[in-house]
């Protein structure tokens, strides 16, 4: 397939740079961190989407790799110091393939080295416990974006998946943005009810980013991005990262799981409820109704949307891969990633336009936080405000 290999060739040139990855929580849940019972240099096809042979096939050049951590945590800065660990160990055991990288030169010196960038990005402000202290804790340990919530709301912004509480951000919401822009910290703006995106581009000084999010023109749910939101990223001059998720990019998987988790409820179980009782229920629903399938044409069609609202200039991709069970047919895992690029150039998307999607866009954005970092630090020293002094008691 001339496509596919001209796809490949691209790739080894300008390699994908894919905005979020969950392996190390995938590794805390699958073997508690022993690193040596799923040994990422080997094939672990039959356990996750991930692993360095994988990744080396699918032409990724650059991973932010998600210290996520559950919103019910019972100590979620612990639990984010453990994720953090599981990277560093991953890029002790593995220096050969895995560069540690905190700026937009070292994402270059790895290409160079023919190695894979690795980055961090924490998925949902609860894993700052309200603390701007600890916010530049993470920033300080190699945390380069923050999502400013997961599934659940925090005390001071609204999630996209929760009943509104904040309206958006909160004084101290916008305070925690302000401060991740002093920091060069990345505002990662998926998971985010629109309301919060609006007001984090408002408070913002510096590129924003939506990590792992498609188009919600193409496929109308919460954790997509609404067109008018898409329309500020070329005056912001950040970006937003396709996401694989079927249940996120194709209409009839959104209505699938709805329906599904309604069954869940009409027999009395939550709808994530894994046990053996639910699991039984959840498989006769599914044999009765077939999960739809998402494909690289799905994935496609919300990167022309994409394209068409914001500018090639704004989009990226972030696949999510280990935090979803089940990826489109072609982007099965990490190696799938030419099969989209071979898509896209067979739709006219020119070499030149690819190779921002694929890598300039995000080591731009990634340059351009820490260009304002620089000028704002040289302005002002850390903020001192808390959430009780700005939003009053937390919640």
């Amino acid at each position: 397939m001339p496509s596919l290999d001209d796809a490949r060739a691209l790739l080894a040139e300008f390699p994908v740079v894919d905005g979020h990855n969950d392996l190390p929580w995938a590794l805390r849940e699958q073997v508690r961190y022993d690193l040596d019972a799923r040994d990422v240099a080997a094939d672990q096809s039959a356990h996750l989407h991930t692993d360095i042979p994988r990744l080396r096939a699918g032409g990724v050049g650059a991973q932010y790799w998600s210290v996520y951590v559950r919103t019910d945590s019972p100590d979620p800065v612990a639990a984010t110091l453990e994720q953090i660990d599981c990277v560093r160990r991953l890029l002790d055991r593995h220096p050969e393939d895995l560069r540690p990288a905190l700026t937009a030169a070292d994402m270059e010196a790895a290409r160079g080295e023919g190695r894979i960038a690795s980055l961090m990005g924490a998925e949902g402000g609860h894993s700052i416990a309200n603390s701007l202290g600890t916010l530049r804790a993470l920033h300080a340990l190699g945390v380069r974006y923050l999502t400013l919530t997961h599934n659940d709301n925090v005390d001071w912004a609204d999630s996209a998946t929760d009943v509104p509480r904040a309206g958006g951000l909160t004084a101290f919401g916008r305070e925690v943005v302000r401060e991740m822009n002093r920091l060069g910290m990345l505002v990662d703006l998926s998971h985010v009810a629109a309301t919060t995106m609006r007001d984090a581009l408002d408070a913002s000084s510096a590129p924003v980013i939506f990590s792992h999010s498609s188009a919600r023109a193409v496929c109308d749910h919460p954790r997509n991005v609404p067109d008018d939101v898409l329309e500020r990223l070329p005056a912001n001059g950040g970006m937003a990262m396709v996401t694989f998720v079927p249940k996120f990019v194709l209409q009839a998987a959104v209505d699938w799981t709805a329906a599904a988790d309604e069954n869940m409820r009409a027999h009395g179980l939550h709808h994530l409820d894994t046990t053996a009782e639910a699991m039984k229920v959840h498989q006769a629903f599914e044999e009765r109704h077939p999960r739809p399938v998402a494909t690289v044409s799905t994935v496609a069609d919300h990167l022309d949307h994409m394209r068409e609202v914001a500018g090639v200039d704004h989009l990226g991709i972030g696949g999510d891969y280990d935090g979803t069970a089940f990826t489109p047919a072609g982007l099965d895992d990490v190696s799938g990633y030419p099969n989209l690029i071979a898509e896209l150039l067979d739709r006219g998307w020119s070499k030149a336009d690819l190779t921002k999607l694929t890598w300039k866009n995000a080591v731009r954005v990634l340059d351009a936080a820490e260009d304002v970092a620089r000028g704002l630090r040289s302005t002002r020293g850390p903020s001192h405000a808390t959430i009780e002094s700005l939003d009053g008691p937390a919640r």
